[in-house]
C-alpha cells in the first residue's frame, strides 16, 4: 500500500504528449487523490496515520507541478468528537465547484472493539474538516460526490454501508458484509438528508459495492448479483426518503434496468462520460476471457442501454488486485482500463469508438 512506500508517486500522463509521465507527488504516504473539475489541480493526502493517532494532512498542487499547498491538518480528533482517523481510505471524492473533498476512514483506537469508520468532508476554502457520518458498517464507502453543478445537488456524496461486516479493534476488517448484504444511500455534505438507494437488500438482489452517478446527473448506477437468475445487472434509479435498510423495497424508488437487452448480463465496473450519454463496462466472467463493452444510454430512468460494443478483450486474469476497473474521458472518446496480461499490472487505452 501508499502509507510506508516510499517509491509510491502519482504521475501525470500526458496523452498529448505520447504518454509521458511527470511525477505529481514526492511525499512518503501519499493517498486518495482527486482532480479539480477545472483540471488545474490535483487534491491528495498525506497519511501519517496510526490508531488513535498520527497526522492526516489534505494538499493541492498544481498539475505542472507547481505551486504545493497545504490546506488542512488533522492531528487531534476530528472537531466536535473524540475520533483520531486512520486506515484511510485510498478514494478521496471532490465536489463539482471544487470546494470540498471527502474521504473515509478508521476512527477506532485500537483497542476498542466495534469501533465505527466515518467519512470526513474537506473544505479545501475554508481548511476545516468535519466528520458528517459514521458507524461500525461504514468500513467500504466508496464516496462519490455527485457531478452537477446545480448548487444544491452538487452537495450530494454516494455512499455505501456494508452491513453485518465483521473487523477487530485494530480495523482488520474479515468480512465486508453479511446478511442481506450491503446498501446504498445517498447524504448532503453537511450530514443531513439521509437517502435510499433501490438496490439489493430482498434476498434476492445483491449490491456488488459497485456504482456511480450518471454523468452531471442525479441517477445513479449500481452493479447486482441476483440468485433467482445468475445475472449481474446494471440498476439506474435516484435517491428516495429513506424508509430503513430495505433496499429495492423502498416506498417511492424507481428503478431502470439498463442491461435488460443484454442477453445474460455479467457486468461488474463500470463508468460513464460527463454528459451522461455513454457506458462503459467490464462483462464477465470475471477471467482472461472478460470483454470492455460501450454503449448508448437513452432517456433517463426509463430507456436501456443500446448500441452494446466491444472495444476490448483485455486478457487480464481478473484476480481482487486486477480487476480491469474500465472508466470513460470526460468527454466519452477515450477509454481506460487495467491488465495483468503481460505479467505486470498496467494501465491501457482504447479509442475509436
Amino acid at each position: 500500500g501508499s502509507k510506508d512506500d516510499p517509491k509510491h508517486q502519482y504521475l501525470l500522463c500526458d496523452i498529448e504528449d505520447n504518454g509521458s509521465l511527470r511525477p505529481l507527488t514526492v511525499e512518503t504516504g501519499v493517498t486518495g487523490p482527486s482532480v479539480s473539475p477545472d483540471g488545474k489541480h490535483l487534491c491528495y493526502f498525506v497519511n501519517e496515520t496510526e490508531p488513535g493517532g498520527g497526522r492526516l494532512t489534505l494538499k493541492r498542487v498544481n498539475l505542472d507541478g507547481t505551486d504545493r499547498q497545504t490546506l488542512v491538518v488533522v492531528d487531534s480528533p476530528l472537531p466536535g468528537t473524540n475520533f483520531r482517523p486512520s486506515k484511510i481510505y485510498p478514494l478521496s471524492t471532490i465536489s463539482s465547484d471544487g470546494q470540498r473533498v471527502a474521504i473515509c476512514g478508521f476512527l477506532g483506537d485500537g483497542k476498542t472493539e466495534g469501533a465505527p469508520w466515518g467519512l470526513m468532508v474537506f473544505d479545501a476554502q475554508k481548511a476545516t474538516v468535519n466528520l458528517i457520518i459514521h458507524g461500525p458498517s461504514w468500513c467500504n464507502m466508496h464516496p462519490q460526490f455527485c457531478r452537477s453543478t446545480d448548487p444544491e445537488a452538487r452537495r450530494d456524496i454516494l455512499i455505501q454501508e456494508n452491513h453485518d461486516n465483521i473487523a477487530d479493534s485494530k480495523g482488520t476488517v474479515t468480512r465486508l458484509a453479511g446478511g442481506a448484504g450491503a446498501d446504498i444511500h445517498v447524504i448532503r455534505d453537511d450530514g443531513t438528508n439521509f437517502r435510499n438507494m433501490p438496490w439489493g437488500r430482498d434476498g434476492n438482489e445483491f449490491c456488488q459495492g459497485h456504482q456511480c452517478w450518471r454523468g452531471r446527473s442525479v441517477c445513479g448506477i449500481t452493479s447486482t448479483v441476483t440468485r433467482s437468475v445468475s445475472e449481474a445487472q446494471l440498476i439506474e434509479s435516484q435517491a428516495a426518503p429513506h424508509a430503513g435498510h430495505v433496499g429495492l423495497k423502498t416506498p417511492g424508488g424507481l428503478r431502470n434496468d439498463l442491461s435488460r437487452e443484454f442477453p445474460k448480463p455479467q457486468f461488474y465496473h463500470f463508468g460513464t462520460d460527463i454528459r451522461g450519454t455513454r457506458l462503459i463496462s467490464d462483462a464477465g466472467p470475471l477471467n482472461k476471457a472478460a470483454k470492455i463493452y460501450v454503449a448508448d444510454f437513452g432517456e433517463p430512468g426509463s430507456d436501456p442501454l443500446r448500441n452494446f460494443r466491444c472495444v476490448a478483450s483485455p486478457r487480464s486474469s481478473c484476480k481482487k488486485e486486477t480487476h480491469i476497473h474500465p472508466f470513460l474521458s470526460p468527454d466519452g472518446t477515450l477509454g481506460f482500463f487495467n491488465s495483468d496480461e503481460s505479467g505486470i499490472l498496467q494501465a491501457y487505452m482504447v479509442r475509436g469508438f
